[in-house]
């Protein structure tokens, strides 16, 4: 710093000397003037940006989660979410990102097969487990799957193709039903969500009476929702909520990090806050069925 401090004091007493006596041609002036206002603003460094395309079965606490890792790392995090599909066709035909940060492991298996993840960083985070939602109090006294049967409910589950907690809901429809009852809970759903915020969303402002969503709903917003567990023998499988680089990134040591704070002690609290659940044990505890599958991939056959 010494050194550029004198290196300015020497350039600025040559020019105004020279300058007064008119000598120097005009373009080594133009030069002089440019290194010495050069030397003394050095470039700024460009802040550091991860960028995460995340299912939004996880958007409380992941928001939570970024902003504690900002705070302590000075690094810009931007977050996308929606339908764990969705976010993973966005950042397919974008070519960007840098984690992928999915609702479930069905999507991470896609991710994985196309080639969109760095497959060796895969961790799991927290599990999950279905459950049906109602508005808080229960007004349309549902207790089982097949309440959700009766002639002139509302209800609603998430695209099945793009979101996560509706592969799942698909999925507990199709095993536990007959074919008729599938037809009549069909014919009470009024709307397909896009993502898993949006399915909790929907029953929380009364716009149905009930979806089939995840147990961890209720703790989104508790004076709104109400979870109406499942039969352990109608449940499949546990779910899981993975987290993996992205092939794309063009920082994966400081997507690597993100993702050991997302599993480490401070993250880990952080999901434990908002009552997911931290282990396949825990999970199928809550479930009451030791039997469950653990995740698995729907889209196998496609």
């Amino acid at each position: 710093m010494q050194t550029i401090a004198r290196w300015n004091a020497f350039l600025q007493d040559f020019l105004y000397n020279a300058t007064t006596m008119r000598t120097i041609p005009g373009f080594l002036l133009l030069a002089l003037l440019t290194a010495c206002g050069g030397s003394q603003q050095p470039a700024a460094e460009q802040p550091q940006t991860l960028w995460i395309y995340a299912g939004a079965a996880s958007k409380p606490p992941t928001e939570e989660l970024t902003a504690a890792f900002e705070a302590e790392t000075g690094i810009d995090v931007e977050v996308i979410f929606g339908g764990s599909g969705y976010v993973l066709s966005q950042m397919k035909l974008s070519g960007k990102g840098d984690i992928y940060f999915p609702g479930s492991s069905d999507f991470m298996e896609v991710a994985k097969r196309d080639g969109l993840v760095l497959s060796e960083t895969e961790q799991r985070v927290v599990y999950l487990v279905n459950a049906i939602n109602v508005q808080r109090g229960n007004p349309k006294n549902i207790r089982t799957l097949r309440d959700l049967c009766r002639p002139g409910l509302r209800l609603a589950i998430g695209q099945p193709e793009e979101v996560c907690v509706g592969t799942y809901a698909e999925e507990i429809i199709a095993t536990n039903l007959s074919p008729n009852e599938q037809a009549q809970l069909r014919a009470n759903i009024v709307t397909y969500t896009e993502s898993c915020d949006k399915t909790a969303t929907v029953v929380a402002l009364n716009t149905v009476d009930a979806v089939i969503g995840w147990r961890v709903f209720e703790y989104w917003n508790p004076e709104a929702i109400e979870s109406i567990a499942l039969h352990p023998e109608e449940l499949i499988r546990i779910g899981y909520i993975p987290i993996a680089v992205a092939a794309s990134s063009k920082n994966p040591d400081l997507a690597q990090r993100f993702i050991d704070y997302t599993v480490g002690p401070k993250g880990k609290a952080i999901f434990a806050k908002h009552h997911y659940l931290p282990t396949p044990e825990a999970a199928m505890e809550t479930a009451g069925n030791p039997n469950l599958l653990i995740g698995g991939d729907q889209f196998q056959e496609q």
